[in-house]
């Protein structure tokens, strides 16, 4: 199987695991008798060989593609959150400002710029609690717009696997953080500049008021909240400023100035710094907590797989339920180069001679193929020595079965070049033309080369 698509990383083998063990749960167990044998030739433990057989089947039935698909579509919906935050944070500087025309109420402008971030953060550091595992709204959105920003029914169980996945190791809520904390720290940020753009074009005055409170407790308040950035280098307003500001917009510059200072500098500590504090806290985190995860081998989906995968010895009979679907047949070549030249039959009567008289040198023969244990053994061999040309004898007189197309398709993936030798009638016999007819189809449906004349020259040389 080739695919042009970059290789998965560690978590996308585990996601793809993950999706495919939900949709066998959903869905009924997979046709996966080549998965299987390749995953046992990859070699590696049972986790390791778990995650090549989940990839193999995802490539076959389209969700590493639908993967692919809802990674682009998770960029798309965190460029237009990153929009709207980007929005957001200029909204929240202008509603907190004003035009300049009134004196600002700067603790009405503080509440604009800091609540809602303030509140949410409380409720993001609430859902820490071992009871909870919030993933928050924002989060939330950017989940749902991921998915619909895919658009790909395969994608039905991606987000699911997901989300259990990382949650087996409460993983969820440090890679949602660098999400929702990354977005609101560019708010902030997006705000910050915003506030320092308008407060250098514009003339401010700032106040407050009160009906039921006295100075003493703003000036209180005042200080305390500028006692910090005041760390910093930001200004902080002296007790008798504040309390001037209480009476009326002062137009002294300094004044004004001072009171800037002090509303930049609350905005960027208690705004900005602790959402990218909490930012580098998640992705820390995420990042150990990454490499970290393994998949739980003690899953009943795992557990069917542990023999399949690493045999003690092999089974006759039936192991599995019949799937629920049947995939379609269908071919490709070995992508990683092979050698030497092999002539095979497939399933042909006893009649016929073989091999064919005056086989070329260099040019194997492998017998003819009838059992389901010659199968095996020959697919095995093939997936550790793979040929660079292979040739398959067929009997046209038989139909062309799903068994016999799929068996094709499986041996043209262990090969660099294959092709379909239709054997020609037996002296004073004739081919069913509608018979023949089906096997043109079948193989052209599975994209294999096929001819009714014996391929020797092309199995010596490459050519004909």
């Amino acid at each position: 199987m080739t695919d042009a698509a970059p290789q998965p990383d560690t978590l996308q083998r585990l996601w793809l695991s993950e999706a495919i063990r939900l949709r066998e749960e959903h869905a009924g167990a997979l046709d996966d008798a080549e998965a299987n044998r390749l995953a046992r030739a990859s070699g590696g433990d049972l986790s390791a060989r778990i995650q090549q057989r989940a990839l193999l089947l995802a490539r076959r039935d389209g969700q590493w593609q639908a993967l692919l698909h809802w990674l682009q579509g998770a960029r798309l919906a965190l460029f237009a959150l990153a929009a709207l935050a980007l929005l957001s944070g200029i909204g929240l500087a202008l509603a907190g400002l004003g035009d300049g025309s009134r004196p600002v109420n700067v603790f009405w402008a503080l509440g604009s710029l800091l609540g809602l971030n303030l509140l949410l953060l409380l409720g993001w550091l609430l859902g820490l609690l071992p009871a909870r595992d919030s993933a928050g709204a924002l989060a939330r959105l950017w989940l749902w717009l991921s998915e619909k920003l895919a658009r790909d029914a395969a994608a039905v169980q991606l987000a699911p696997a997901l989300l259990l996945l990382l949650q087996r190791r409460r993983l969820s809520r440090w890679g949602l953080g660098v999400l929702v904390h990354g977005l609101w720290a560019l708010a902030m940020l997006a705000a910050l500049a915003s506030l320092l753009l308008l407060l250098a074009t514009r003339r401010y005055g700032f106040v407050w008021e009160t009906t039921i409170l006295g100075g003493d407790s703003f000036i209180a308040l005042t200080q305390a909240l500028g006692a910090l950035p005041a760390l910093l280098g930001f200004s902080l307003p002296d007790a008798e400023l504040i309390r001037a500001s209480g009476e009326a917009a002062l137009l002294d510059e300094a004044a004004r100035q001072s009171w800037a200072g002090w509303l930049v500098g609350v905005v960027l500590v208690y705004g900005l710094l602790p959402r990218l504090l909490l930012m580098l806290l998640c992705l820390w985190r995420w990042q150990s907590g990454k490499a970290a995860l393994r998949l739980d081998l003690d899953l009943p989906g795992y557990g069917l797989l542990r023999q399949r995968l690493q045999p003690d010895s092999e089974r006759l009979g039936v192991c599995d339920l019949a799937p629920a679907a049947l995939h379609q047949p269908a071919g490709g070549a070995h992508p990683d180069g092979g050698s030497g030249a092999l002539l095979l039959g497939l399933e042909l009567d006893e009649r016929r001679p073989w091999p064919p008289a005056q086989l070329p040198k260099g040019v194997l023969d492998a017998g003819v193929i009838d059992s389901r244990e010659q199968r095996r053994q020959l697919l095995e061999q093939l997936t550790r020595f793979p040929p660079e040309r292979l040739a398959i004898a067929c009997d046209p007189r038989r139909s062309p079965d799903r068994g016999s197309l799929a068996l094709l398709g499986e041996l043209a993936r262990s090969a660099c070049a294959t092709r379909i030798w239709l054997l020609p009638p037996a002296p004073g016999e004739t081919l069913d033309s509608a018979r023949l007819a089906d096997w043109h189809q079948a193989l052209d449906k599975l994209q294999l080369a096929h001819g009714d004349t014996a391929p020797l020259n092309w199995l010596e040389s490459g050519h004909d």
